[in-house]
């Protein structure tokens, strides 16, 4: 008898409320998916319960699950798994379109390997492959088509470069031999192949972020791969790591996809012109403005232990710097990494080993310039002495013959008044010169081999310096500061980045800027034109404020005018999962928990949401000449929106229940007789669509209150929702409503509408 088994559920006490939700993914697409989800740790703690699998348990001798039969299970019977997509929406937009890109990749993969394969295999690729060849043929120079019966096709040839298997020097070499194309056209073609996967990728993972509910009206989605592109293959294991440094079997990588920035290098003395990739790329993005957030997700691949993984995140000159972990694949602004290389250390060696010992070299107390000095100096000493020893010979040389009074006996005679020709003198003196100008010529010969050093030190420091000017560019100039707190990192400007999703955010502005992300392929050494290769996959997309709360109830306009009161739930049946995260939550005490309550007096319209209008000024009444017109501007959209409730719920660090209530400017009517509201309307200077929008916030608290009791008592165990309910209710009961700069307690405003 088999044994059936759900790997993945919500709940165990799911009901028959929840419909399957319709997906326009194919069985073998579900099947893919469900298999990446689970083999990737960061995807399966965000949304993996999202995806339940109600067929066989299938299992290794070892007890791991065997997902490559269910992988088949599920493309026979795709009724087995159902995929929420409605919840998965609410999840971080970047691991959404993480998981799409794995998706767009591997169906990418698929593809080009049954066009390598042959007619029939790529039967059930057609429309992808048609998809992907009009891209390329469109971006493709003249050259590289050939002539068919009278139409240009891409030539044969161009079929092997598209191998996704091959590094990139390789298809440098193999595009070199192809001879109806020049360096220019070679240069060309690997550009043209890189651009039609990065657009065809971008194309796919936007329609599998869709089909996995997710939403965005700003979508870039770019591959890119930096290193000196030699040892790719060496990388296509056709396996991805976990956060463990465990093989994740089954999982195409496909970095041979991942396109590398390049360049067309000038001949050099021992090199020819040719193409050669870029250590640091750059990708030129924009911020999407207005008044949202910008996400950006990075995700590593071909992830190196040994070699620290650095991305550099740059807008108006202040760098955000990112830094691969030593066990992980994940980045984060903390740059410890115990073993291995960092590009940090190459620029510090760079700079306070090679330049700085020129620098001593050159400059230093015992450098070029002391002893260029210090051989100058001996030189011109000694050009002295050979001037007064030339000037000493002439003066011998000249000197009248003196004679001696003494005389010598020789033999049995004297000889007296003998001649002192100096010759001795002369000779010794001739002997030193010729001393000296040897000397000399040492000297000199030493001088010009130490300005040559010299020059050479100065040349090979120039170098150097360009080089450290470089890596100092490529890592920033102006670090921007971060603090921290369970894993998100918030820098001095209000960017944040979260470790746990690896998303990287501006805040919400109403201004497009302009900014970049580099990525560093780390060189063996400071001097080293060889680095290793790095992949990475950049999405950015706009996001509204609060875009992944659980629960997100925008009510808007359901109040009467100048009433609180609320008719009809607050909670529906599509909310049902949500709700039992956030008792989930509640049960768990290590789990922070805050209300937060707002009556934010009258909003304005951000382009995005509705806001407090801090320079509110209130009307008299709506505006128009008559009755109708003024009715019928208060049912307007510019004015209706403005009403709006809302009660958003974060289950992220911690667990916030938010409520915050705006009126229109509109000046309210409202009859306020208690006095303890009265007094504080006066002391903080509080108009009455302030109270009035407290008043609805208490009541939205109350009734959301009321039904997530019974929810609780329904959904769980006796025990459990005790639990729950003891802790939302003691929080609610501490909750102070927040009006402008006063606040008021829940007692103080729980009133009546008044008719």
């Amino acid at each position: 008898m088999k044994i059936f088994i759900t790997l993945i559920i919500l709940f165990q006490f799911f009901t028959g409320v929840f419909a399957q939700e319709n997906s326009d993914l194919t069985a073998e697409e579900k099947a893919y998916l469900f298999h990446v989800v689970r083999k990737s740790p960061i995807l399966e703690n965000n949304f993996g319960r999202y995806f339940e699998y109600k067929g066989p348990d299938i299992r290794f001798p070892n007890k791991e699950i065997n997902f490559d039969s269910v992988e088949t299970v599920i493309m026979n019977n795709p009724e087995l798994l159902y995929i929420r997509s409605s919840e998965i929406a609410k999840s971080p937009k970047g691991l959404i379109t993480e998981a799409a890109n794995k998706m767009a990749l591997w169906e990418l993969n698929k593809v080009l390997l049954a066009k390598r394969l042959g007619e029939k295999e790529l039967a059930n690729y057609q429309s992808q492959y048609k998809q992907f060849e009009e891209i390329l043929i469109g971006l493709l120079p003249i050259k590289a088509f050939k002539n068919d019966d009278g139409a240009n096709v891409p030539h044969p040839k161009l079929e092997n470069l598209l191998n996704p298997s091959l590094s990139f020097d390789d298809k440098k070499a193999m595009v070199g031999t192809f001879h109806f194309l020049d360096l220019q056209d070679q240069y060309n073609t690997l550009e043209a192949i890189n651009e039609a996967v990065n657009r065809y990728v971008a194309i796919r993972t936007k329609d599998f972020f869709q089909a996995l509910g997710g939403e965005a009206e700003v979508f870039t989605n770019i591959l890119v791969a930096a290193g000196d592109g030699s040892s790719t293959s060496g990388l296509l294991e056709e396996r991805e790591k976990d956060e463990r440094g465990r093989w994740n079997k089954g999982l195409p990588k496909a970095v041979g996809l991942f396109p590398y920035q390049m360049k067309i290098r000038p001949a050099e003395k021992k090199k020819k012109e040719g193409i050669e990739t870029l250590r640091f790329t750059s990708t030129s993005l924009k911020s999407v403005g207005n008044n949202k957030l910008t996400n950006i997700h990075l995700d590593v691949w071909g992830y190196n232990a040994e070699k620290q993984t650095t991305v550099v995140i740059e807008k108006n000159g202040i760098s955000y710097h990112l830094f691969g972990s030593g066990e992980t694949r994940f980045l984060s602004p903390d740059s410890n990494f115990v073993k291995g290389g960092t590009f940090q250390s190459i620029i510090n060696n760079l700079k306070n080993d090679k330049i700085a010992k020129l620098d001593e070299m050159i400059l230093g107390k015992r450098g070029f310039d002391y002893w260029i000095e210090y051989y100058e100096k001996k030189k011109d000493e000694l050009i002295l002495k050979i001037q007064k020893n030339e000037k000493e010979i002439s003066d011998l040389r000249y000197s009248p013959i003196s004679t001696s009074s003494k005389s010598k006996k020789i033999g049995s005679d004297h000889v007296v008044d003998k001649t002192n020709s100096g010759k001795k003198d002369r000779k010794a003196k001739q002997e030193l010169l010729v001393q000296q100008y040897g000397e000399l010529d040492a000297i000199k010969k030493k001088i010009v081999d130490l300005k040559k050093d010299k020059a050479d030190a100065i040349d090979l420091q120039a170098q150097y310096q360009r080089r450290l000017d470089d890596y100092n560019q490529a890592i920033g100039l102006h670090w921007a500061t971060f603090t921290e707190k369970d894993g998100l990192y918030t820098f001095s400007d209000s960017t944040t980045f979260d470790i746990n999703t690896q998303e990287f955010q501006f805040k919400a502005d109403t201004i497009v800027q302009e900014f970049e992300v580099r990525l560093i392929a780390i060189p063996y050494s400071a001097l080293s034109d060889e680095a290793d290769e790095v992949m990475l996959h950049i999405n950015l997309c706009d996001a509204k404020p609060d875009y992944d709360a659980r629960i997100h109830l925008n009510l808007e306009d359901v109040f009467a005018s100048d009433q609180w009161d609320l008719n009809g739930n607050l909670l529906e049946a599509k909310d049902s999962v949500a709700i039992r995260q956030f008792f989930e939550s509640l049960t768990d005490k290590k789990i922070p928990f805050s209300i937060i309550s707002r009556g934010q007096g009258i909003g304005k319209w951000n382009g995005v949401k509705t806001i407090k209008d801090k320079q509110a000024v209130e009307l008299s009444s709506y505006p128009g000449e008559n009755e109708e017109e003024r009715l019928a501007a208060r049912m307007d959209t510019t004015f209706q929106r403005l009403r709006k409730s809302e009660v958003i719920i974060n289950l992220n660090r911690k667990t916030l229940l938010e409520i915050n209530s705006y009126t229109d400017p509109v000046a309210s009517n409202l009859q306020i007789s208690n006095e303890e509201i009265l007094t504080a309307m006066k002391k903080y200077n509080l108009s009455k669509n302030q109270i009035l929008s407290a008043f609805r916030a208490v009541e939205i608290l109350m009734q959301l209150k009321d039904e997530l009791n019974v929810l609780a008592g329904t959904y769980l165990d006796r025990p459990t929702a005790k639990i729950v309910i003891d802790r939302l209710n003691n929080e609610i009961a501490k909750t102070k409503i927040t009006v402008g700069k006063a606040s008021f307690k829940i007692n103080q405003l729980k009133l009546k509408s008044e008719d």
